[in-house]
């Protein structure tokens, strides 16, 4: 593709969302939770392994551990094996335990609703932060920048940034505000349905035509 001005590459954008939107007209989060602490686990085990995955190992985590003083109360060895399955599970243990340490003593047990407060939480990095602010609270302060969302911003020519805190500095100035949650979930389900690492389907791709990328990779 020829170099694009950022006003092209912004009304291109408009158009890909559109697009994205017509095809996922029911997008939302693929980890299941009912309240922020459930979400906030969920996205620290989702680390390294399937929201699929993830999903099957909370429906006995979360009957069994419904506070966050539970889960900072809970036998360490006990909770490593009912995480087990999702990989990695001795060090999400500790940073489960930690972060609810934490949210007991300095949140009342409660998930706090900012950036600043969310990073402070043991395993909690801006990406997991990202999430439970847009999911559990309805609040954009940034865009979820997955391995999803960093090769569909490539291929689709929105960045050229392989860092996700690059890629999400680059499509915060792209995307509307208002759709910075959505526009993660939207190349989230259609890095997982369509465009797929190693052999998209850019044949059916609903938004081909609008990326430079296809059938090219």
């Amino acid at each position: 593709m020829p170099r694009e001005s950022n006003e092209a590459k912004v009304a291109r954008l408009e158009k890909i969302i559109a697009g994205l939107g017509l095809a996922y007209p029911a997008v939302h989060c693929e980890l299941n939770f009912s309240n922020p602490l459930e979400l906030l686990i969920a996205t620290i085990l989702s680390a390294q392994c399937t929201d699929k995955r993830v999903n099957l190992v909370t429906v006995e985590l979360f009957k069994k551990y419904r506070s966050a003083a539970d889960y900072a109360n809970a036998s360490p060895p006990e909770l490593e094996q009912l995480i087990k399955t999702t990989g990695f599970f001795r060090n999400k243990a500790k940073n489960i335990q930690a972060c609810c340490r934490a949210l007991v003593e300095k949140h009342g047990g409660k998930v706090p609703r900012t950036m600043e407060a969310l990073i402070q939480l043991g395993g909690v990095g801006r990406k997991t932060a990202n999430v439970v602010l847009g999911n559990a609270f309805g609040i954009n302060v940034g865009v979820v920048v997955d391995t999803h969302v960093t090769r569909l911003a490539n291929r689709l020519g929105l960045t050229k940034e392989t860092k996700a805190e690059k890629i999400e500095q680059e499509l915060m100035k792209l995307v509307p505000r208002d759709q910075w949650t959505l526009f993660s979930h939207w190349l989230i389900w259609h890095g997982r349905r369509r465009c797929d690492a190693r052999r998209p389907d850019c044949g059916a791709c609903e938004i081909a035509k609008l990326c430079p990328s296809a059938g090219k990779v």
